[in-house]
């Protein structure tokens, strides 16, 4: 079979987002949030963590530490009973505490609505950033490469990179349209889980299979 050159995988992704478009209209964060300090909190226990398991424990953590001055107070000890079956729950509860106490000692409590002011801070990559940026401030700063974005590139043939997020960021950066970018993971998120699972995606019912170089091969 003929390489596919770059042009043509362009626009081959350009009908995966009118696909996209049509079949995932709603598609949105998963994620329970009301401002972006919820959000940022959230998208940090959300690593290695699913979505809905999140969306139990915030309850209890915002109504206890409703904002950045009051998290960065909190012991340690409380942080950790109160998200401990997000896993992983020794480092996201520093990472909690430091990323407030950041928030107020450089930002006035507030989360910054730039790319670099939000990788300073404690437990923040370009994932977390890109998800704040877009779903708080509307801001196409890049694409957030989760597990299912991670999976669904390669399978669609417009990633060749292997657990390197950046690099995969790049690759997806390159060949998606910027006005695209924020919503290209929750397209994903809402695809892999549909139809394009981890251990036996749905390729006979995927939309997208006469598209997919992956389909009925996986």
């Amino acid at each position: 079979m003929k390489k596919e050159t770059f042009s043509q995988k362009k626009a081959r992704a350009a009908r995966v987002l009118l696909i996209f478009k049509k079949h995932y209209p709603k598609a949105w964060c998963t994620l329970d949030f009301k401002n972006p300090f919820q959000l940022l909190i959230s998208t940090i226990l959300s690593a290695q963590c699913t979505d809905a398991r999140v969306n139990l424990v915030t309850p209890k953590l915002f109504k206890k530490y409703p904002n950045a001055a009051s998290m960065s107070r909190a012991s340690i000890p409380s942080l950790e009973s109160l998200i401990r079956s997000t896993g992983f729950y020794h480092s996201k509860a520093k990472a909690l505490r430091e990323t407030s106490r950041s928030l107020v000692s450089d930002f006035g409590g507030k989360v910054p609505s730039d790319m670099a002011s939000l990788l300073t801070l404690h437990g923040v990559a370009r994932k977390t950033a890109n998800i704040v940026l877009f779903h708080s401030f509307g801001k196409n700063e890049g694409i957030a490469v989760d597990t299912h974005c991670m999976r669904l590139s390669w399978r669609l043939g417009f990633s060749s990179s292997r657990d390197k997020q950046n690099k995969i960021e790049q690759e997806l950066m390159a060949l998606i349209p910027r006005a695209s970018w924020g919503m290209y993971t929750n397209w994903m998120v809402t695809h892999g889980r549909a139809y394009c699972t981890a251990i036996k995606p749905n390729c006979a019912g995927c939309p997208l299979n006469k598209l997919c170089p992956s389909a009925f091969k996986v």
